[in-house]
């Protein structure tokens, strides 16, 4: 009531009832209940879910108010340039990140694979891309985060191989992006683990959960984005299944680059 700068009397006459009924509730000299449709009403002018005013919930916001917060839907740029992934990142620091990308991570690529991928679509702003690719590895180093990563099988054989979505890729820029993944996991290890698993036996959409705070699905066009415990406390099991059963571990991953790297051509 205070909040809402309303007085008893005019509660009361928001809801329709006597000012005796809220002087009742209010009182701790042995009040009685109100019925549901008081409580209802008395929410609904407050602002406030019923289930808070009757102690049953430690959140005062309406179903409505918490289902709005806990998903929200935003655009997502064709690079990973957009400020708002970067800020969940941020928001983060200091918990586990698990990732499951729609491809090869951005921030793992060299300047010449995302030269190649996004040159064609994004002209000028190419350099954007690379450079917040370039910042999101930065943060990595510093952020004091442990980062997991989980990749199809199939998505580094692909890449290998120059087939599919990477066709026509230069066996040069694949050889150095290689390199740059043998790098990069032995400098960061353990801070940053990447596990391939089989896409024939788990099958997983592009996600990131952000410790236990947020959990966002890629959509192409959008994000998804979830913050109710319950939904993200899934989707890290769901991670972690992946992680658990992955093909190769994050230990071995050295030796499957270095094995499959022979094969470029």
């Amino acid at each position: 009531m205070a909040d809402a700068r309303l007085s008893q009397s005019a509660l009361a006459r928001g809801i329709g009832v006597d000012r005796s009924t809220i002087s009742q509730a209010l009182s701790d000299q042995g009040a009685r209940l109100p019925n549901a449709h008081v409580v209802g009403a008395c929410a609904a002018i407050l602002g406030v879910s019923s289930d808070w005013l009757l102690g049953l919930s430690d959140r005062p916001e309406s179903a409505a108010d918490l289902l709005t917060q806990s998903l929200t839907l935003t655009e997502a740029p064709r690079a990973l340039v957009d400020e708002r992934i970067f800020g969940w990142h941020r928001e983060a620091a200091g918990y586990k990140i698990r990732h499951v990308p729609a491809g090869l991570p951005d921030m793992l690529k060299t300047r010449d694979l995302l030269d190649w991928e996004y040159s064609p679509h994004l002209g000028r702003t190419t350099t954007q891309a690379i450079n917040a690719s370039a910042d999101r590895l930065d943060w990595m180093r510093g952020a004091q985060s442990d980062y997991e990563i989980a990749l199809p099988l199939h998505e580094l054989d692909s890449f290998i191989d120059a087939t599919g979505y990477y066709r026509n890729l230069p066996a040069q820029t694949r050889l150095d992006q290689v390199d740059h993944l043998l790098a990069l996991t032995d400098q960061l290890y353990p801070r940053l683990r990447l596990y391939l698993f089989d896409a024939r036996q788990l099958y997983s959409a592009p996600i990131t959960v952000f410790g236990p705070l947020l959990c966002v699905f890629y959509a192409g066009g959008h994000y998804i984005a979830f913050r109710d415990r319950e939904r993200i406390e899934t989707f890290t099991r769901h991670f972690d299944r992946l992680v658990r059963e992955a093909r190769i571990s994050a230990r071995d991953l050295p030796a499957h680059l270095a094995a499959r790297r022979t094969r470029i051509r």
